[in-house]
């Protein structure tokens, strides 16, 4: 099978280095020009679980992809933001025949995948598997993790499961999911809360735990998120999910801060927030459900980002 990533940030490229590993033709895409043409010039240098190892990978720009052959298989990993302008530059590698495995962050990408992609050509993921950025052309990659994945087309279950082999002859622990909105949800909830809020605070996750006010605040942004979810026909454990959040506070991760934050406060990027929070805030108005925190997280990572000049 012929793959490419999509969008070849941390984990893109972890994606297509466990991929390569596993004996797959796998070509990384993005649209950063430092990072391809490091790529290019010294491989794809990683720290991985505190061993270097450099691979040599097939790499394209984005913008200049044109008609190359077409995939087999298109693992999309760009920011939300960026999922439009990455399916447009690519449509001259993608055959009729070609499927597209999403694994972004945050929620709504079905609508704009189905603007360039055949339905029952579009395949929804999750993926705890992590890594870092480091510099062009560097990642490290640390621990373990996993994929769920689902088919959006009607009756491509088998197609899913199939695909979910495929990943996890790589070793990427992939299984097929009959729900997977409902895991989307579940990670939404860790994103809307922990991402945002060490964002606003300025700290990490152990710290925002420790304030008198964290508990609540969790609570509250995890009932409107289920609130929407119920609209459609999704009933997220708000127990479970709050517990599941709060599991961030632990010693062992709580020094983590998360990707949002990284963005944001460490390289003055724009933000996910409508694809969480702000994606949570238009279903709200659509359904007539209530979502005062998320409205106003939303607005108030907007100004951070005015006011940090981030591009």
């Amino acid at each position: 099978m012929k793959v490419a990533i999509a969008g070849a940030g941390a984990i893109g490229s972890r994606f297509g280095l466990m991929l390569s590993q596993g004996g797959v033709d796998v070509t990384l895409i993005d649209g950063w020009k430092e990072h391809i043409n490091a790529i290019r010039e010294n491989g794809l240098q990683a720290n991985y679980n505190g061993k270097d190892v450099t691979v040599k990978l097939p790499v394209m720009l984005q913008a200049e992809v044109g008609r190359a052959e077409k995939f087999d298989l298109v693992v999309v990993f760009t920011k939300s933001m960026q999922l439009a302008q990455m399916l447009h530059d690519i449509q001259g590698v993608l055959g009729e025949q070609t499927k597209v495995l999403c694994l972004l962050n945050g929620l709504g990408h079905v609508e704009t995948l189905e603007k360039y992609v055949q339905r029952d050509n579009i395949f929804l993921g999750n993926t705890m598997w992590t890594a870092g950025l480091t510099g062009p052309g560097k990642v490290k990659l640390f621990g373990s993790g996993s994929v769920e994945l689902e088919n959006v087309g009607d009756g491509k279950q088998d197609d899913a499961k199939q695909l979910a082999e495929f990943l996890s002859a790589s070793g990427l622990n992939a299984s097929y999911s009959d729900n997977i909105l409902y895991s989307i949800y579940r990670k939404a909830c860790v994103n809307g809360t922990m991402n945002c809020l060490t964002t606003l605070l300025d700290c990490n996750m152990g710290q925002f735990g420790a304030t008198s006010t964290a508990h609540q605040i969790v609570v509250t942004i995890v009932k409107e998120f289920a609130a929407v979810a119920k609209v459609e026909k999704i009933d997220l454990d708000v127990d479970e999910l709050i517990a599941h959040v709060e599991s961030c506070y632990d010693p062992s991760i709580s020094g983590h801060y998360p990707s949002m934050y990284q963005d944001l406060i460490q390289n003055k990027r724009k933000t996910e927030i409508d694809y969480i929070n702000g994606a949570i805030s238009r279903k709200g108005r659509k359904y007539g459900v209530p979502t005062p925190y998320c409205d106003l997280i939303t607005e108030m990572i907007h100004a951070k980002e005015e006011l940090l000049g981030a591009k």
